[in-house]
């Protein structure tokens, strides 16, 4: 039997994911109502596959807020998401306190695993803190992704596991749970384990801010990032996997957190951190992308336009709109009359004041001056732009994705802005 404890966005598909694979779980949280909610096949996260999985996997999950059924398992992981801070830090006390709350209703022989991510230091300190017991405590690098979590669950690429000694083999359990899921698995100190996630991350915001550098330069110099793209993949020093599409600076948490921590560790070890630094800059710099096209386009000439916003999840297939540069663009313009259409997310509060929200992509964009996607849902490139055209008072659609076919939209007599592409090829 397998335990995960703490059901959030992680918890969640990581039980599921197990399940899958033919283990019994038991997925406990201290949130009673939450797990009511669950038992009744309701989620509080939007992830394409999820549900239908639960459907053929329901029978080996049992969802639960009593402690006392942890005692059944001789392997659980923590699997609490760590939130962040508005400064980027991210605020490990929940986690913690969980791990403290449960790890005494554990069998002392019983494996514990922490995936939520922590600071280097993390995991040998709490082992340190519970050396009297004899079941061992490891952590995992996560693969989360949200909009892929379902995929990333069950088909990782690989199991990065921190250990207070790398040179003795895994627990039993352990290992059979990682065969099921037949990736390479790397065992390494804690700490390594811990900055390997951060380091991941870190080439991802290289590659996330080269690549909007770049694609600014096309925008001004009348070059078009796409064909430019192609020709990065093809060379073995970046890879056909690279992260190659322009964006509106980092979102959703996970890369500013990591930003954050690496510059705290940078200061308190007298490390240079001035490219950590700039990447921060660039990330904020390119956030602002709509807000100054419909400035230049838009708000020189009407200030008080209606404006429709497609899109408030910081990237498509999630409900989560941590650091979502959409809601960043509703709160830019005071005086400007904002419509609002998502599938997924509902409008937090703070972001309400002077925000109309639609039941429909359509309704939304009904008379406005202009049109501004903010996420690139796949229902969005299904709408065509003579629909989009016929709504209109104005003609100027910002899509920073491309989630709409510039030519067709162009065909229909609007103006379609793109990240990468200058103003003359739009």
């Amino acid at each position: 039997m397998i335990g995960f404890i703490g059901l959030s966005h992680l918890g969640l598909n990581y039980s599921l994911a197990t399940a899958t694979k033919g283990f019994d779980v038991v997925a406990f949280d201290p949130d009673a109502k939450l797990i009511e909610q669950l038992r009744r096949g309701s989620f509080p996260i939007a992830e394409p596959g999820f549900e239908p999985l639960f459907q053929q996997h329901r029978t080996r999950l049992r969802y639960t807020s009593d402690p006392a059924e942890l005692a059944r398992c001789d392997l659980v992981f923590y699997s609490l998401d760590v939130p962040t801070y508005a400064s980027g830090a991210g605020d490990v006390a929940p986690l913690s306190a969980l791990i403290e709350s449960t790890l005494p209703k554990l069998v002392p022989s019983a494996t514990a695993v922490v995936l939520g991510q922590v600071a280097p230091g993390y995991t040998r300190t709490l082992a340190a803190r519970h050396a009297a017991r004899p079941g061992e405590i490891f952590y995992q690098v996560e693969t989360l992704v949200f909009g892929d979590a379902v995929r990333r669950a069950l088909e990782p690429e690989r199991y990065i596991v921190g250990a207070a000694d790398p040179t003795q083999p895994l627990p039993a359990a352990l290992r059979a749970w990682h065969a099921a899921f037949s990736c390479p698995v790397l065992v390494m100190r804690y700490e390594s384990a811990e900055l390997a996630k951060i380091a991941i991350n870190l080439f991802l915001v290289s590659s996330v801010a080269t690549t909007n550098t770049v694609a600014e330069l096309c925008e001004r110099i009348g070059t078009d990032w796409s064909e430019i793209a192609p020709a990065l993949r093809l060379d073995r020093r970046i890879g056909p996997h690279a992260y190659l599409q322009p964006g509106l600076g980092l979102a959703g948490g996970n890369l500013e957190r990591d930003l954050a921590t690496t510059r705290a560790l940078a200061t308190e070890h007298r490390t240079d951190f001035r490219l950590i630094e700039a990447w921060q800059r660039n990330s904020a710099h390119r956030k602002a992308w709509a807000q100054e096209v419909l400035q230049q386009e838009l708000f020189e000439k009407n200030f008080r336009a209606r404006v429709a916003v497609w899109g408030l999840a910081y990237k498509a297939d999630t409900h989560s709109t941590k650091n979502s540069a959409a809601l960043e663009l509703l709160g830019s313009v005071p005086a400007c009359e904002f419509h609002v259409y998502d599938p997924a997310v509902v409008l937090p509060a703070p972001h309400s004041a002077g925000v109309t929200v639609h039941p429909s992509a359509l309704e939304a964009l009904t008379q406005a001056d202009a049109l501004v996607v903010m996420t690139p849902w796949k229902e969005f490139s299904t709408i065509a732009p003579a629909d989009l055209r016929a709504r209109l008072k104005g003609n100027l659609v910002i899509d920073p994705f491309g989630a709409l076919d510039g030519n067709a939209c162009r065909a229909a007599g609007l103006r379609h802005r793109q990240l990468g592409k200058p103003a003359t090829l739009a």
